[in-house]
């Protein structure tokens, strides 16, 4: 079988995308999985550390127990995403610990995001997470550049974020970050923002971004070919999407597009089978009409 390593390189090789959803309800893996089952594609499970905080995943244990109900280990693999040197509320974070944790427990391939530390202090806590990542024989993600959309309070223009290139992952530190942290995914910022997640905003539908391809290209260049990530994939023009993924990005996070769903349907019905079905067909929509991966699984685990 497989790692979860091979299978994004494949992806880019083939020119198609992993895409991980995330899950900050337990009920919503069972749909996901089935969604992509059904479809013959490959994703990602994924669950963040604000996920199990700030909604109700639980824990990355109740989430691996709830995966592995379910799990169709020929269609997905888990992922354990953003773990935070310093979170969105701009608390330290004891990320070692829940690395460690979540690589014990089995998942199959863990995120640092260290974005909002200098430079030399990114470099040097990814590595540290690479290190015990390739221990344990997965990969891990990291993230330079910051995708702006967790922190509390509003956010500029979107107009006005995208032209003035805020945040974007700078192309020099780019290359240096790859060569010194041994990372295997990188997450960059060219333009989408995640979702919120706090207040009346969380309920709010995305501001439908774009990617600066340009910029994109000059990082796949400068990071010598290895899988780019797309995190707040979410309500990011489709033909930027899918221009993007010709351009290297290997793994894209889709979150506020299936959470949002379940919250409207379980707050307007009470019933979790029909916010699962709410689940199942956003992610069906998904892996159809948005990114177009219907019947790629064998490009990508063979």
């Amino acid at each position: 079988m497989l790692n979860s390593a091979q299978i994004v390189k494949n992806a880019v090789k083939a020119g198609v995308v992993v895409p991980a959803f995330n899950v900050p309800y337990l009920p919503m893996v069972k749909p996901i999985i089935d969604a992509v089952a059904d479809t013959d594609c490959f994703a990602l499970i994924e669950v963040a550390q604000l996920e199990f905080t700030k909604f109700e995943s639980q824990s990355m244990a109740a989430v691996m127990d709830e995966f592995q109900k379910w799990n169709r280990p020929e269609h997905v693999r888990l992922h354990l995403d953003h773990v935070p040197v310093i979170d969105e509320d701009n608390k330290r974070i004891d990320y070692l610990a829940v690395v460690k944790e979540a690589l014990a427990l089995g998942y199959q391939s863990v995120m640092v995001d260290g974005s909002r530390l200098s430079l030399d202090d990114n470099i040097a806590a990814t590595r540290q997470v690479a290190e015990l990542a390739h221990a344990a024989g997965v990969p891990c993600e990291a993230e330079l550049g910051a995708v702006l959309g967790h922190e509390a309070g509003p956010l500029p223009p979107y107009d006005e974020l995208f032209e003035s290139g805020k945040g974007f992952t700078d192309v020099d530190q780019a290359r240096r970050f790859v060569q010194e942290t041994g990372c295997d995914w990188l997450s960059v910022a060219v333009g989408s923002i995640h979702g919120a997640i706090s207040g009346a905003a969380k309920d709010q539908k995305k501001v439908e971004a774009r990617l600066n391809l340009e910029h994109l290209d000059k990082l796949r260049q400068a990071t010598g070919g290895i899988p780019l990530v797309l995190h707040g994939g979410s309500g990011v023009k489709k033909e930027y999407v899918l221009a993007g993924i010709k351009r290297g990005i290997g793994k894209m996070n889709i979150g506020t597009e299936i959470r949002q769903p379940y919250e409207q349907v379980l707050r307007q019905t009470g019933d979790v089978a029909a916010a699962r079905q709410a689940v199942y067909e956003r992610t069906v929509w998904a892996l159809t009409d948005y990114l177009g991966l219907a019947g790629t699984r064998q490009l990508v685990v063979n």
